[in-house]
C-alpha cells in the first residue's frame, strides 16, 4: 500500500517531467549564421542613435552608403561593406533635431539623405499639438557618401505659428532604370499630422532633388490624428523597371496600396491589398513598435519587371511574426500571406522591425528583423535575415548577430534597413550597448557569391 507522502512524491516527479518535456518541445534551435556575415559598429560613441537606412549606388555597386539619427547621419563605403567611414555635414544646422532618415542613390551616382528636421516636438503621439517649425529636407552626395553639398534643399518646410501641421516619417525612392521614360525621378511620401487628421503626401524632383513639385495627397480617405492605430502611416516605394511608381502603407488593420503610371504626377486610387492586426503594438522591452509594411520590385522578368513583394509583421498569431505577399501581376492581384519566419508558430517569440530588399541582380528576396525565438522570457533579441530564392513561397532563415540584447530602457527608433546587389546583403539596425541606457548603429554584410 502505497502511503499519501508517496503519492505526492510520484505526482510531483510527474509534474516535473512533464515540465521538462514541455520546455523541451519548446527549446528552439540557435539559428545558423548568414554566410560572409561581418558586423560593424558605424555610429560614433553610444548615445541615442536609431532608425538606419542603406543604400547601394546601382552604377558603382561598391560604394554603399548608410544613414541613422539623432541628428542625422551618414556613412560610407567604397568596398562593398568591408571597410566604413562617417561623414560629417549632413544635419540641418538651423535646427536643433534632425532624424527619420532615409536614403537612395540617383541615375548620376549621387548619393541622397531625407530626414525631417524641427526645433522641439508637440505633445507626444499627438504631434500636430503645440508642434514648432518643421520641415522635411534632402541633402545629396556627389562622391559616394564621403561628403555632403552644404545645400539643404526642401521638400517642404512648415514656419512656427500656430495650427501649423507636424511632416513626418519621409521615405525617398528613386527611379534609376535606364528603360524608364522618368529615370532620374527622385520621390518622397510622408505623413503629416494636423490637429484633427493623418494625410498620406507625396512630392517629386525631376532636377535630381534641387526643387521639390508642391505636395499632394495620395491617400482618398484620412486617418486619426494621433501616432498610433487608426493612422495613415508607413510610406514606403519601389519603382518598377518600365518606370511605375508603387506605394504602400498601414491604415489601422490593413495596407493600402497605390501606383503612379506618369512618373509621380497622380495616383490610382488606393485600393487595401491584405488584412493585418494592427500595426501599432505593445512589446515587451520596447518604448514602441510597429509593423509597417515595405514593397519591393524584381526589376528582372520583362519590360515591367517581376514579383512585386511586401513584408510587414503583425501579431494574428498571438506572438508577433513577420509576413510576406506576392503579386505576379504588377498589383492586380496578390498571394495568401507567407510566414517569413520559421520558428513554431504560437511559441510565444517575437520577430518584428522587419524591412525587406530584392536584390536586382539575383531576384532574392531578402527580410531583416529583430528575432527573440531563442529566448524563453521573450526579451533579449538578435538580428536575424531571411531569404527567399523561390518568389516568396519560402524563406531560409540566418542569425547576423551572435549576442542577443535587451532592449529595455532605451528608444530603439521605429525601422532598420536592408539593401542587396549581386548577393550581397546589406543591413543597418539599432542596438544596446551593454548595459547602458544608451544605443549604437551597425551594420551587416552577409554574402550569398552571387545567388
Amino acid at each position: 500500500m502505497v502511503c499519501m507522502k508517496q503519492v505526492g512524491v510520484l505526482l510531483l516527479v510527474a509534474a516535473l517531467a512533464g515540465g521538462a518535456l514541455r520546455l523541451c518541445a519548446q527549446t528552439v534551435a540557435p539559428l545558423g549564421m548568414a554566410p560572409g556575415a561581418e558586423v560593424t559598429t558605424l555610429s560614433p560613441a553610444p548615445g541615442t542613435w536609431t532608425e538606419p537606412g542603406i543604400a547601394v549606388n546601382p552604377l558603382d555597386p561598391q560604394q554603399v552608403v548608410a544613414v541613422f539619427q539623432f541628428i542625422a547621419q551618414a556613412g560610407y563605403s567604397r568596398d562593398a561593406g568591408r571597410t566604413w567611414k562617417l561623414a560629417t555635414g549632413v544635419a540641418a544646422a538651423n535646427y536643433r533635431m534632425s532624424g527619420d532618415v532615409s536614403t537612395a542613390f540617383d541615375n548620376k551616382r549621387h548619393a541622397l539623405i531625407c530626414f525631417i528636421a524641427f526645433d522641439k516636438l508637440g505633445t507626444m503621439n499627438y504631434w500636430a499639438h503645440g508642434a514648432t517649425r518643421n520641415g522635411i529636407f534632402v541633402r545629396r552626395s556627389l562622391d559616394g557618401g564621403a561628403s555632403w553639398e552644404p545645400e539643404l534643399r526642401t521638400v517642404v518646410a512648415q514656419p512656427t505659428t500656430a495650427g501649423i501641421p507636424f511632416e513626418d516619417k519621409p521615405y525617398i525612392v528613386a527611379d534609376t532604370s535606364a528603360k524608364s521614360p522618368y529615370d532620374g525621378n527622385l520621390y518622397v511620401g510622408w505623413t503629416r499630422w494636423t490637429l484633427t487628421d493623418s494625410r498620406m503626401l507625396f512630392s517629386r524632383s525631376t532636377d535630381d532633388g534641387v526643387t521639390w513639385s508642391k505636395p499632394i495627397e495620395i491617400a482618398q480617405v484620412r486617418g486619426l490624428p494621433r501616432d498610433d492605430n487608426g493612422a495613415l502611416e508607413g510610406f514606403d516605394g519601389a519603382v518598377g523597371p518600365d518606370g511605375t511608381l508603387y506605394g504602400v502603407w498601414a491604415v489601422t488593420d490593413h495596407i493600402v496600396f497605390t501606383e503612379s503610371h506618369d512618373g509621380g504626377r497622380t495616383f490610382t486610387r488606393t485600393r487595401e491589398i491584405v488584412t493585418t492586426a494592427p500595426t501599432m503594438f505593445d512589446l515587451a522591452g520596447m518604448e514602441r513598435a510597429n509593423g509597417f509594411p515595405q514593397i519591393a520590385v524584381d526589376p528582372r522578368g520583362g519590360r515591367r519587371g517581376g514579383p512585386i513583394y511586401v513584408t510587414w509583421s503583425d501579431y494574428r498569431n498571438g506572438d508577433l511574426d513577420v509576413f510576406c505577399i506576392v503579386s505576379k501581376d504588377h498589383g492586380r492581384t496578390w498571394s495568401q500571406p507567407v510566414r517569413v519566419n520559421d520558428d513554431p508558430v504560437h511559441d510565444g517569440a517575437d520577430q518584428f522591425f522587419q524591412w525587406l530588399a530584392v536584390d536586382p541582380v539575383s531576384g532574392a528576396a531578402n527580410v531583416a528583423f529583430y528575432d527573440r525565438r531563442e529566448d524563453r522570457e521573450d526579451k533579449v533579441q538578435i538580428v536575424a535575415l531571411a531569404r527567399s530564392t523561390d518568389g516568396g513561397a519560402t524563406f531560409a532563415n540566418y542569425a547576423w548577430t551572435k549576442t542577443p540584447f535587451d532592449p529595455s530602457g532605451v528608444f530603439m527608433g521605429d525601422y532598420i534597413g536592408l539593401a542587396a546587389w549581386g548577393g550581397r546583403v546589406y543591413g543597418a539596425w539599432a542596438t544596446r550597448s551593454g548595459t547602458e541606457k544608451k544605443t549604437s548603429v551597425e551594420v551587416g554584410v552577409a554574402d550569398f557569391g552571387g545567388r
